[in-house]
């Protein structure tokens, strides 16, 4: 059960980074934003999902040190 609650999870993070990545793509294809908005936005998401995910992993690290 463990496995399958962490597989949820990264399923949920998976479809909602695609989700966002498909608006902004989506967005630069009916020309609402240009070719490089679309990009500059899709760096920044990238780096958005990293970021707190870094940022949750050394909470979680920090943690487990009390």
């Amino acid at each position: 059960m463990p496995g399958n609650r962490k597989l949820l999870i990264f399923a949920g993070i998976a479809v909602s980074f695609i989700g966002l990545a498909g608006t902004i793509v989506l967005l630069a294809g009916l020309q609402i934003i240009g070719a490089v908005m679309a990009k500059l936005m899709l760096v920044a998401l990238l780096g958005m999902y990293i970021g707190f995910g870094v940022l949750i992993a050394v909470y979680r690290l920090i943690g487990k040190l009390d």
